[in-house]
């Protein structure tokens, strides 16, 4: 069964973050009133959670965490997986040993976007290595936990490492861990990959939730990507878990928020009726 999550971010996250909402306290009973069925945590740090108030949030309004994202630890502090500084890389490893500790109790999935880094002027494989040996160790810290990290492909106008689905998905083979997987996001897609619909279809078995973005990267329905192409693409593969919205918050957060489940719901409820009634 597909269902509909929206990123959330503290009411004190950077300007750039690529989230809908701002505010815990007052974003998840708005996204549960607009029909969402989770809510994605876009966190720098643990400490930004109350635990406590935020599972009396979530089952006051009958939602549930769908993943746990992580760009502001790159974007508030430019901290990477693939620090050349170990005690830079402690650090950061670090805060996603705490965030999967979060996880454990909500969501059981985090996310790896823009925080694993950038190759720049350094040769790839160099990269590569020192990336695999962190995700490997953060991979066996989650796996008792039953936490799953997700590698989510950035076009290379964001990011030089790992743009398409096809580069992580070999990534993830010579990873070799069963809780890492993919996170597409159809944005991203639309610029790097050669077809989105037929892409996911081809790795599907390596994806554990999908990140839902028009072309111009407003709600979906505000551009040209064709969602009902990609709904029927998954319906046929009987894909079984999350998409969120990741869009900018234009015209104005209520207004993306408002579009997007307007228009994706519908797709939703036909598909978990075609496939899983």
């Amino acid at each position: 069964m597909i269902k509909l999550s929206i990123a959330i971010a503290d009411t004190h996250a950077l300007p750039s973050a690529f989230v809908v909402f701002r505010g815990f306290e007052e974003c998840i009973p708005k996204a549960a009133r607009l029909g969402f069925n989770g809510v994605e945590l876009a966190l720098k740090r643990r400490s930004e959670i109350d635990e406590r108030r935020l599972r009396q949030l979530l089952e006051n309004h009958h939602l549930e965490v769908s993943c746990i994202s992580t760009g502001q630890v790159y974007a508030d502090g430019g901290l990477t997986l693939t620090e050349e500084d170990p005690k830079k890389r402690e650090e950061v490893i670090s805060i996603f040993k705490e965030l999967v500790d979060l996880a454990e109790k909500f969501g059981k999935l985090i996310n790896i976007g823009r925080v694993r880094g950038q190759i720049g002027q350094r040769q790839t494989e160099d990269v590569e290595i020192i990336f695999c040996e962190t995700v490997r160790l953060l991979c066996d810290y989650a796996a008792p936990k039953g936490v799953t990290l997700m590698l989510e492909p950035v076009n290379r106008y964001e990011c030089d490492f790992v743009n398409s689905i096809e580069e992580g998905a070999a990534l993830l083979r010579r990873i070799d861990r069963p809780n890492f997987k993919l996170m597409p996001d159809v944005f991203h897609m639309n610029i790097e990959d050669v077809t989105i619909a037929d892409e996911l279809t081809k790795y599907i078995r390596y994806i554990s939730y999908i990140h839902l973005a028009d072309s111009n990267r407003l709600a979906p329905g505000q551009g040209h990507t064709d969602f009902k192409e990609i709904f029927d693409r998954l319906a046929a593969s009987q894909y079984d878990g999350w998409v969120s919205v990741e869009i900018l918050p234009r015209p104005d957060p209520d207004t993306a928020a408002s579009q997007s489940v307007d228009f994706l719901l519908p797709l939703i409820r036909a598909y978990n009726e075609a496939v899983f009634q």
